[in-house]
Formats: structure tokens, C-alpha cells, sequence
């Protein structure tokens, strides 16, 4: 397993990302793909996951908010994946990142269905329910 992280739109790093983001948001979630790829993507960090046989199986970008806070957003396994802990393994990538930079928090609008999953990384829920792409999150957060 290798993570590799880019920030150049134009790269295999960063289509691979998109790929899984289709995949996982657009088919499987139906969130419209006008939604699905935004104004930010030039300005976030792009991190992909790839197995042993080079195959990209999961991704997660950062989007710097400040000097200090990154938002976590976009993390996305493939379907065939799932269950391996790589979720949590580009999560942790993704917050090596964010301290090598000297950031000192990150946070996320997490799906309601995978709020377990970030608690178990330390991040904390505050503020109310709310939709985002027709799907309801909560707000979490985590001080790195």
C-alpha cells in the first residue's frame, strides 16, 4: 500500500482521486457530479491510496480554511475495498500532512453514516444535522 498526494489537477494522482469520487459519490450515492467537483479542487490536497497490485482505491483531499485549519473532505473507499482499514489509513496520511505544515486542526462534514468512524479517529461532532448534496452530516472536528 502507498499513498501519494498531489495538488496538480492534471495529474494521474488527481484523476485517479476523481475516479473514486464518481464512483463512490455520483453511482453509488447519486450526488449530482456538477456538485461532486467544485471551485476548490485547484486549491485542496489530493491524497490516493493504492494497493499492492497499483490499483487506487481510496482518496481524501484537504482544503486549507486558514493558516491553521484544514477541512477534511471528500474521502471516499471503493466499494471492493471497504472493511481493510484504508479509510482510516488516508485519514491518518491526510493528518501527517496537516502537522508537517503546521496545522493545527482539521475539520469535516461527515456523512451521519460514517460518524462512528471518524470518532474512532478522535474527531468530535458539534452543531446541528445538516444536508449537504440531499445527504444528512454533522460537523466534526479534531485538534491535531
Amino acid at each position: 500500500m502507498k499513498i501519494l498526494i498531489t495538488k496538480d489537477t492534471m495529474s494521474e494522482i488527481y484523476l485517479d482521486a476523481v475516479r473514486i469520487r464518481q464512483k463512490v459519490f455520483v453511482q453509488e450515492q447519486g450526488v449530482p457530479s456538477t456538485l461532486e467537483i467544485d471551485e476548490n479542487e485547484a486549491y485542496a490536497v489530493h491524497f490516493v491510496l493504492y494497493t499492492e497490485d497499483q490499483k487506487a482505491a481510496a482518496t481524501v483531499r484537504l482544503l486549507p480554511l486558514d493558516e491553521e485549519t484544514f477541512k477534511l473532505q471528500r474521502m471516499a473507499v471503493l466499494k471492493e475495498y471497504r472493511g481493510l482499514n484504508l479509510g482510516a489509513a488516508i485519514v491518518e496520511e491526510a493528518e501527517r500532512f496537516a502537522k508537517q505544515h503546521r496545522f493545527k486542526t482539521i475539520e469535516l462534514g461527515a456523512q451521519l453514516s460514517a460518524e462512528k468512524f471518524y470518532q474512532k479517529l478522535g474527531y468530535s461532532a458539534y452543531g446541528e444535522i445538516f444536508q449537504d448534496a440531499g445527504i444528512d452530516h454533522i460537523h466534526m472536528k479534531k485538534d491535531l
